[in-house]
């Protein structure tokens, strides 16, 4: 067996190069819970400053859905499997972030406001419904933190995501700009992409196969 020294202590080469894996992975879920807090606070005095000006409160409910996102990257368990490539790390930054990059619009919305509060409304559900059903076992990257089939995951595999999709339009057509429709257009593909890597991940336990077997649908029924 070989060995790696390190501050004047020897060990297996093998144990180093665990550590030091564990390492990068601690410091990457430092810098991932620093970062999702600074976009979030921006993205809530933005918001904050629209709803003040305009009175228009579909925002709102968007800044709703992504404190949910915060508060459970927070309190999440450690994984078992975790899929650290770097394909994987590009869908779930892009996906995570850019929602939080959108910008409150002084324009007329699409349809009604009262159209873009039950839309929005109906996806914040999901979403809280979802990530309660899940409670630690929320995360970002493609893990495995335990399986969960019951409560709303008993419908369609990720929830969550529809509540995100459902969310996101609601505000783009609140807000109707060129730069909304661009960034959260982005965000819901690579969120669609990331859904297939995650259960790339999953589906190496058997209870989750046996699991996509009973769901067939991840998102929308009938549809994907």
């Amino acid at each position: 067996m070989s060995f790696a020294v390190t501050r004047g202590l020897t060990w297996p080469r093998g144990r180093a190069a665990s550590v030091g894996v564990r390492s990068q992975a601690f410091t990457g879920e430092r810098v991932s819970k620093v970062l999702i807090v600074v976009l979030f606070s921006a993205m809530a005095m933005r918001i904050a400053r629209d709803v003040a000006i305009t009175h228009h409160t579909t925002g709102l409910l968007l800044l709703v859905s992504e404190a949910l996102v915060v508060v459970f990257t927070m309190i999440r368990r450690p994984a078992g499997t975790v899929d650290r490539s770097l394909n994987a790390r590009i869908l779930t930054m892009f996906s995570t972030f850019a929602p939080q990059l959108v910008r409150p619009a002084s324009l007329h919305p699409l349809t009604t406001e009262s159209f873009t509060l039950l839309l929005s409304g109906i996806g914040l559900i999901l979403v809280v419904m979802g990530k309660v059903s899940l409670g630690r076992s929320f995360g970002l990257t493609p893990a495995n933190r335990g399986v969960v089939s019951t409560g709303v995951y008993r419908f369609v595999r990720h929830p969550i995501y529809m509540g995100y999709l459902l969310t996101h339009v609601g505000f783009a057509i609140a807000n109707p700009i060129g730069w909304n429709f661009f960034i959260l257009t982005a965000a819901d593909v690579t969120l669609m992409l990331r859904a297939i890597r995650e259960e790339q991940t999953l589906a190496l336990d058997p209870a989750y196969s046996g699991y996509m077997q009973r769901v067939r649908w991840r998102i929308a029924p009938g549809l994907f």
